[in-house]
């Protein structure tokens, strides 16, 4: 019997899910990023950390931080290329609590209040 995939820890959720080209086309493809690959993508190449910080932050080896964020660069490619339309959404991933090692560093309040104090 196979592992169960474990679940990816997010910061928070991404502010705007959808993205694409000004000019709609009802024929043009839509691509699917999952929030899990948004977060590495943002853990990356926003916020400039390494593959082993990010899998740290995501609760996962970095293996898989790096097959995650090669996945959703192929994807971030096609849509600047093809000019697909990006729609984020799903994936196997839990928000963060404010209790992670993430905490202090991501965008969620209530992991902001916590170290203010």
């Amino acid at each position: 019997m196979p592992r169960p995939c474990k679940a990816r820890r997010i910061c928070a959720m991404p502010g705007c899910r959808r993205f694409g080209p000004s000019e709609p086309d009802a024929g043009r493809a839509c691509v699917r990023m999952t929030l899990d690959e948004y977060e590495a993508v943002r853990l990356i190449d926003l916020e400039g950390l390494t593959q082993e910080d990010c899998a740290v932050r995501m609760d996962v080896a970095r293996t898989t931080a790096q097959a995650v964020y090669n996945s959703a660069r192929v994807k971030l490619a096609r849509c600047l290329v093809e000019g697909c339309e990006l729609h984020i959404e799903g994936g196997n991933c839990v928000l963060c609590d404010g209790n992670a090692p993430c905490c202090g560093h991501c965008h969620r309040g209530c992991c902001r209040d916590q170290n203010e104090n």
